[in-house]
C-alpha cells in the first residue's frame, strides 16, 4: 500500500513537450484547458492523497473522433494519458502521479441506442447511471448497478464497480457485454456483442472491465439491462451487536432467498445518517435490505427474512413499502459517506473497501470493529454484505500525522485479516495507487509478471493512467 505522504505519492511529473501543448490546443480549441483550476480540479479526486502532480492539460472530449486524436497525439510524445470521468474514485485512479494530459470524457453522454426487445443499451463512457435509467422510463426495464455516486458509466466500467444491487444483479464484470475502446495507439477496437454469450477468443471485455484506465480509454459502452420487478418492498432490522446482524445476513445467502440489496451500517453509522438525512431509526447495528419479484414471491421473501432475524435477535422490523420510503432510506444510505463528514467537520474519510466469502464475513467484521474502537479514531462501518463486500470509513484530521497513522494502520489489519479468510483486498473500489502492495500479496508475483506482460503489450510506451495498479 501506498501511504498518502510516503514518496510514491510525490513523484515529478514527467515534462510534457510545448509541442504537444500547441498541438491538442490547435486540434481541440477550447476544450485543451490549461487553467490552474480547472487542472486542480482534474489532479484530485475522494482519494486521500492530496500531493500529487496536477496534469499540464486538461482535454474534454465529445467523440471516439476526439479520444483518437487526443491518445495519438499524447502518444506521438510519450505523454501520460490519464481518463476521467465523474472523479469519485476512492483509491487514486485518477491522480496524473507522472504528469500529463488529463482526458475529461464527461462531455460524451449520448445513449446511443436501445434495443428493449434484447434487453441492452448502448451508451457513451461519460452518461451517469441514473441518466441510463431515466432513458429506460417507460420500457419495463432498469439497469441494476448502483454503486451509490452519481458515477459515470466508463468509470463504473474502468474500476469494475458494484453497489448495493449486486447480491442479486451481480457487479459491472457481469453486466457489461461489449466496448469500443481506444488503444494506448489511438486504434479503435471492439469487444464483445450484443449476444447474452460467446466463446469467440479471448475475452476482451472482461479484460478491459477492471483495468482502471491501463490498457485502453473506454468509448462505448453496452449494458445487460434487467426487467424491471413486479413488486418492490424494503425494511430494516435492528441488532443488539454487529455479529448478528451480519450472522443474519449470511444466513439469508446461504439459504439461498434472492433478495435484492442486504446492506449493513453499525451504530455510528445509523448514527451519522440520522442527523444528515434527518432519520429516527434506532441507533443500533442495522440491516437494510430490499425485495424484488411478484407481490406473492416479496411477501414471502420477506416472511421468510423476518423469522431468520427474529432468530437472531433482530427487533424493530419496520417496512418502507411507498417510492417515497423506500427513496428516502436509500439515499440515507448513499449519502453516509457524506453524513460522516457533515457530522464530523473539518476531517476526511479514508474509506476501506474489501470483500471475504460470505462464511468468513462476521469473523473479520467483528475483530476489525473491535480495533477501529480501541484506537479511538471516529469511524462508520458499512457494507454491502450480501456479497461479503464492507467499508470502514476512518475520519482524521488533515495534517494530523497521528490520526493518518492510525487509520492506514487499521486499514493494513483489516486488509491482511480479509486475506488471511480468502477475501480480496478491494471489493469494487479498485487498486489505484492506496493498494498496490496489497494487490502483490493477493496475487503473487507470478500473477503480477503476467498482468505486467499484458500492460507492456497493450501499452508498450506506459502512457495509460501509468503508476496505478503497479508500482
Amino acid at each position: 500500500m501506498i501511504a498518502p505522504d510516503s514518496p510514491a505519492a510525490h513523484q515529478a511529473p514527467a515534462d510534457v513537450p510545448p509541442a504537444l501543448l500547441e498541438a491538442l490546443a490547435r486540434r481541440f480549441g477550447a476544450r485543451c484547458s490549461t487553467v490552474a483550476s480547472v487542472r486542480e480540479q482534474h489532479g484530485r479526486d475522494e482519494s486521500a492523497f492530496t500531493h500529487t502532480p496536477l496534469p499540464a492539460a486538461v482535454v474534454f472530449a465529445e467523440s471516439t473522433a476526439d479520444v483518437v486524436d487526443a491518445v495519438r497525439l499524447a502518444a506521438a510524445h510519450r505523454t501520460p494519458v490519464i481518463p476521467f470521468g465523474a472523479g469519485t474514485s476512492l483509491e487514486g485512479h485518477l491522480l496524473p502521479v507522472r504528469g500529463g494530459i488529463s482526458l475529461d470524457l464527461g462531455r460524451m453522454t449520448r445513449i446511443l441506442a436501445v434495443h428493449a426487445e434484447d434487453m441492452t443499451i448502448t451508451v457513451q463512457p461519460g452518461v451517469v447511471r441514473t441518466a441510463v435509467n431515466r432513458a429506460l422510463e417507460g420500457r419495463g426495464l432498469f439497469f441494476p448497478v448502483d454503486p451509490g455516486a452519481d458515477a459515470t458509466i466508463g468509470g463504473m466500467c474502468a474500476t469494475r464497480a458494484s453497489g448495493t444491487n449486486a447480491v442479486r444483479y451481480g457487479t459491472m464484470r457481469e453486466n457489461v457485454l461489449a466496448l469500443e475502446v481506444v488503444t494506448a495507439r489511438g486504434e479503435v477496437i471492439r469487444t464483445g456483442t450484443r449476444a447474452r454469450k460467446s466463446s469467440a477468443g479471448y475475452d476482451l471485455t472482461r479484460l478491459m472491465v477492471g483495468s482502471e484506465g491501463t490498457l485502453g480509454v473506454i468509448t462505448e459502452v453496452t449494458l445487460r439491462l434487467h426487467p424491471l420487478p413486479e413488486a418492490v418492498s424494503a425494511a430494516t432490522c435492528s441488532f443488539p451487536a454487529i455479529e448478528p446482524a451480519i450472522r443474519t445476513a449470511m444466513a439469508i445467502v446461504q439459504l439461498g432467498i434472492p433478495i435484492a440489496r442486504c446492506e449493513f451500517l453499525d451504530a455510528q453509522g445509523v448514527r451519522m445518517v440520522n442527523v444528515h438525512s434527518r432519520l429516527s431509526l434506532p441507533e443500533q447495528p442495522l440491516l437494510l435490505m430490499e425485495f424484488h419479484g411478484s407481490a406473492h414471491e416479496v411477501e414471502e421473501q420477506a416472511r421468510t427474512v423476518q423469522a431468520l432475524a427474529a432468530e437472531h435477535g433482530g427487533e424493530a422490523f419496520a417496512w418502507a413499502t411507498s417510492p417515497e420510503e423506500r427513496a428516502r432510506l436509500w439515499t440515507a444510505r448513499h449519502n453516509a459517506y457524506f453524513a460522516a463528514l457533515h457530522t464530523n467537520p473539518g476531517r476526511r474519510v479514508i474509506s476501506t473497501d474489501t470483500c471475504l466469502p460470505i462464511s468468513r464475513l462476521a469473523d473479520c467484521l467483528v475483530a476489525s470493529a473491535a480495533e477501529a474502537e480501541a484506537s479511538g479514531l471516529p469511524h462508520y462501518l458499512l457494507g454491502h454484505v450480501g456479497d461479503g463486500n464492507f467499508h470502514f470509513g476512518y475520519l482524521v484530521r488533515p495534517g494530523n500525522e497521528d490520526d493518518w497513522r492510525t487509520a492506514e494502520g487499521l486499514n493494513h489489519a483489516l486488509v491482511r485479516r480479509a486475506l488471511a479468510l480468502g477475501g480480496t483486498c478491494s471489493g469494487e473500489h479498485g487498486i489505484g495507487l492506496h493498494k498496490i502492495g496489497f494487490l502483490r500479496e493477493e496475487a503473487g508475483d507470478g500473477a503480477i509478471a503476467m498482468m505486467r506482460a499484458i500492460k507492456q503489450a497493450l501499452d508498450p510506451d506506459g502512457i495509460l493512467n501509468p503508476g496505478k495498479i503497479f508500482e
